[in-house]
């Protein structure tokens, strides 16, 4: 069963960074995506960026250009780089994998099997 830990969650002031981490256990996916949710309070969870096996990404719109995903497969490991940081950027963020080659079916959860536990982003003005 994989497993999945995020770290690098905290509060930072708005216009800072943060740099989020998910190491994947017991991964054992040949061919996989992964990616980030978040959960604002009051609101759906909403997918944020996703990368595939081959290294193809895709970032929801509002996080293009100031979100940057990225893997380091020798570690297992995740990344979710965030700059220029808002205050509506303040969320629970969630890692997610599914066994399948392509970052489009980790937009939607009727595709993921794995979910990270969240570690909360605070963002202050």
């Amino acid at each position: 069963q994989v497993q999945l830990a995020e770290s690098g969650g905290g509060s930072v002031q708005a216009g800072g960074s943060l740099r989020r981490s998910c190491v994947a256990a017991q991964f054992t996916y040949t061919a996989w995506c992964m990616g980030w949710f978040r959960q604002r309070p009051g609101s759906e969870r909403e997918a944020v960026a996703q990368i595939d096996s081959d290294g193809d990404t895709d970032y929801e719109s509002s996080f293009k250009g100031r979100f940057s995903i990225s893997r380091d497969p020798a570690e297992n490991t995740l990344f979710l780089q965030m700059n220029g940081l808002k205050p509506e950027d303040s969320a629970m963020y969630y890692c997610v994998a599914a066994p399948y080659r392509s970052p489009y079916l980790c937009q939607t959860t009727q595709w993921l099997e794995v979910w990270g536990h969240g570690t909360l982003v605070n963002v202050t003005s």
